[in-house]
């Protein structure tokens, strides 16, 4: 079975989408510099307003390297979604590897106070895109 191509994730009504693409031109791979670009869709599919606080990630790469990154906010914004509201945005990560994984949280908080963490699936980086089901190479 291929690795699928995105991840979907659904948390509290918080429904994470996270899908990953290689940067040739910002890498270097006889320097073992690999960039990937990530793209993220955020969505509330919930009943209650809620607002992104931080992020937490986990990221692999092929040597089984592991690096975890906090911080507050998403490309320095805390998006407050309304019900059907979604937020999109772009960011990237650089591995020393041709391939990894990144999966994760977003901590997101209600208008009572209350927080959760909403899952962000694992989502595959890597440096080719796999070929589809019955597709010759």
């Amino acid at each position: 079975m291929a690795t699928p191509e995105m991840s979907d994730t659904t948390t509290n009504g918080v429904r994470v989408g996270a899908a990953a693409f290689f940067l040739p031109d910002e890498s270097d791979p006889d320097g073992k510099k690999y960039t990937f670009g990530y793209n993220i869709v955020i969505k509330n599919e919930g009943d209650e307003p809620v607002q992104l606080v931080s992020r937490h990630w986990l990221i692999i790469d092929a040597l089984g390297r592991r690096e975890e990154v906090d911080g507050p906010g998403v490309v320095g914004q805390t998006p407050r979604l309304q019900p059907g509201q979604a937020f999109k945005y772009q960011s990237f990560a650089r591995l020393k590897t041709p391939w990894g994984t990144m999966e994760g949280s977003y901590q997101m908080k209600r208008d009572d106070g209350s927080t959760f963490d909403a899952g962000i699936g694992r989502f595959y980086l890597r440096t080719e895109v796999p070929a589809t089901a019955g597709s010759a190479r």
